[in-house]
């Protein structure tokens, strides 16, 4: 049976106001900022990693730094278009099949992470084919800079008080203004770091120590293994969503059924990367 934990157990919730500044009538919100500012360090980061010849198959750059900047659109396309249609088809279909307009109305649920990545998937697609672009090595410099992002966007889920965990009595316990009068676990933070922070950190010793590059694939296979391991875990210790609750087995979620043909899909990109490296 839960007992609620002492009050000096929990760590005071900042309570940060989810809007960031107002210029007139126009109020920009901390997750708009985050979503910014996650897309133009990994186009900065994926810049420096193309002008590195020498960290690709062969010495030679699958691109060359400009075509990334007509990327960026192309991506933050794909980004949000595809987090927001994902996150209606995974999460909330029933709400906007009955009312259509919800569709529009994202501070009802948001963003999903992999209607985003199935977004941004096809946007590199096209634009690979479009300009005669190598895709598994657009897949692995996209892959390379996602943790920015992901690291971003969890601190604005965090600020907005929303995805929060389950009820806990750990130390770190706090009490989030839309969760009720429960200490819960600040799982936004936890996704942050293992998401954003230990991801990164893993990709960028696989792509500058290991030039995991000269593998076209592997650098996006380890990526995807790496949320989808980082995802699943979390979400143990993350409140799942009220409309859909546990799915199965009083503990299964949307996000690990979600995640799960994530962790085959990436360690198929992996061997099939080592596999081609090794015919030739």
């Amino acid at each position: 049976m839960y007992s609620a934990p002492s009050l000096l157990a929990i760590l005071p919730y900042p309570n940060i106001d989810p809007i960031a500044f107002a210029i007139g009538p126009v109020a920009i919100h901390w997750y708009g900022i985050a979503y910014v500012v996650g897309i133009m360090l990994g186009w900065y980061f994926a810049k420096q990693m193309v002008a590195r010849a020498d960290l690709w198959p062969g010495g030679i750059s699958p691109m060359s730094p400009d075509k990334l900047d007509d990327f960026l659109v192309w991506v933050a396309a794909g980004v949000v278009l595809g987090g927001r249609i994902g996150y209606i088809l995974f999460y909330d279909l029933a709400a906007v099949a009955d009312n259509p307009l919800r569709a529009l109305e994202i501070w009802n649920g948001g963003m999903s992470f992999h209607g985003g990545l199935i977004g941004t998937t096809l946007a590199m697609i096209l634009f690979a084919r479009r300009n005669d672009i190598a895709v598994w090595s657009l897949f692995d410099t996209v892959a390379a800079v996602v943790p920015f992002g992901l690291f971003f966007g969890r601190l604005a889920n965090f600020i907005n008080g929303e995805l929060w965990g389950r009820i806990t009595d750990v130390p770190w316990a706090m009490v989030f203004p839309t969760g009720g009068p429960f200490a819960r676990h600040p799982s936004q933070l936890y996704e942050a770091g293992l998401e954003g922070i230990v991801l990164f950190l893993v990709l960028r010793y696989l792509t500058h120590r290991r030039k995991a590059l000269r593998q076209p694939g592997v650098v996006a296979g380890v990526f995807v293994c790496g949320y989808a391991l980082s995802r699943i875990f979390v979400e143990f210790f993350r409140e799942p969503d009220p409309q859909l609750g546990y799915l199965a087995f009083g503990w299964l979620t949307m996000g690990m059924i979600l995640s799960l043909p994530m962790l085959f899909i990436g360690l198929w990109a992996i061997w099939r990367a080592r596999r081609a490296t090794s015919l030739y």
